[in-house]
């Protein structure tokens, strides 16, 4: 953000908390027990690896698996339960912050973990971008009220000054020390985890962070989520605050990636011919790679889509200005007219394939090759879409305008099991 922070004047409230970590002693490995954030997770193989990689894997709790919603969140706190009494997650000795380090090649990411104060949007502290879907929060609220705990951190991220005090300098001096951890997951992500429990270095942390105001970058429906069950609980308490991972991206700038969509039931000669005279289609080359440059190149002239399910590529791009006259909402701002999800949901699904926004019929995949492959496997439609720009981002958010859901991916996402939060421990 390049403001310094609401413009009530109230900005962001960290505190420590007790974090909740894997005794090393206890697993295989650090890097065998962390997952991706839980809706990144989607492929079934994906799961079942994860879950072979150790027996207390992260995702055990996150992504439980019974046969009814109540007892996946039943197994999910008993998981719980028993791991902390066997040892296997221990609670930290005190409440403090955590600087937590992602290295990859050339990427860096750090910030720092705490339990921030939550806040409705329209006090400007915290910017959501994207809608969120009942069912998912529900099912989240369900199990973070069942297991009392925040299993992973937002991301959320926010403009510092580059001055030689505040979060960021406390975060720099801090990496200079011996962290809590170190290990390097799977996909070749060096992690690191400090604990902060120097008042004074809190004390700058949290002063810098109160001028403050955050986008939130990743964990839109985990925010609406804490906001749910702060409204279930009356009184100042341990659930006025969730676990949020702050990264300053005027020093560590995030990247923007796209969140694609899979349409269980459109086959993909289905939804070609429903785009006859509605949109411009050209065959292009793969491998996935290969396709998304060209539709990156289509996207820097207007609404582009990749459809593929069929062992081919298609481009789409040039919708019908009338289509979208009649389809995208007027009332809401240009930049949000032009949006590849506005156009996207507002006249192809609802309006040309008449898809309703329902699990059941719409799957949202972060990896393009996944979202390929689940079409090609179950005869549907892979969208591939192009990013969204961060400073269209911003600019939406700060003019409390929310974009189609799962409209980006910012990243480098936090693993998740490095650090949880026990809610009423802090």
């Amino acid at each position: 953000m390049n403001t310094p922070g609401p413009a009530g004047g109230r900005g962001l409230r960290l505190i420590p908390f007790r974090g909740l970590r894997y005794v090393p002693e206890k697993v295989g490995s650090l890097a065998a027990v962390t997952s991706p954030p839980y809706d990144v997770v989607v492929r079934p193989d994906g799961l079942h690896h994860l879950e072979s990689a150790d027996p207390h894997n992260i995702v055990r709790l996150i992504l439980p698996q019974a046969d009814s919603a109540a007892a996946r969140h039943r197994q999910a706190a008993a998981t719980l339960h028993r791991w902390l009494a066997e040892g296997i997650l221990a609670p930290d000795p005190e409440p403090v912050l955590y600087v937590y380090e992602q290295r990859a090649g050339d990427v860096l990411q750090r910030g720092v973990i705490g339990a921030l104060a939550l806040s409705p949007a329209a006090e400007g502290v915290v910017l959501p971008h994207e809608d969120v879907m009942a069912d998912i929060v529900e099912d989240r609220a369900a199990l973070m009220r069942t297991a009392a705990a925040h299993f992973e951190p937002l991301l959320l991220s926010y403009a510092g000054d580059g001055g030689p005090t505040g979060a960021t300098a406390v975060i720099e001096r801090v990496v200079e020390r011996l962290p809590l951890l170190a290990t390097t997951t799977e996909d070749g992500v060096a992690h690191r985890l400090w604990a902060v429990p120097d008042p004074a270095e809190r004390a700058e942390i949290q002063t810098d962070l109160a001028r403050r105001q955050a986008l939130i970058a990743d964990g839109h429906h985990r925010w609406a989520t804490y906001l749910e069950l702060q409204r279930e609980h009356s009184g100042p308490g341990p659930w006025d605050f969730g676990l949020v991972l702050l990264v300053d991206t005027v020093r560590y700038p995030l990247q923007v990636r796209a969140i694609h969509r899979l349409l269980r039931r459109l086959p993909v000669a289905q939804a070609l011919r429903a785009l006859d005279g509605v949109c411009r289609v050209r065959v292009v080359e793969g491998p996935v790679r290969t396709a998304l440059d060209a539709l990156a190149g289509a996207a820097a002239e207007g609404n582009a889509f990749l459809l593929a399910g069929d062992g081919r590529f298609h481009l789409v791009d040039r919708p019908d200005e009338h289509l979208l006259a009649r389809t995208v909402p007027a009332a809401r701002p240009a930049a949000w007219r032009r949006l590849d999800a506005a156009v996207l949901h507002s006249a192809l699904l609802e309006h040309v394939w008449r898809i309703p926004d329902a699990p059941d019929h719409i799957a949202y995949i972060h990896d393009p090759e996944a979202a390929v492959e689940q079409a090609e496997r179950h005869e549907g439609t892979a969208v591939l879409m192009h990013p969204v720009s961060e400073d269209v981002v911003r600019d939406l958010a700060r003019q409390g305008v929310t974009m189609p859901r799962k409209s980006t991916s910012f990243g480098p996402k936090p693993a998740t099991g490095l650090v949880l939060r026990s809610v009423g421990s802090d």
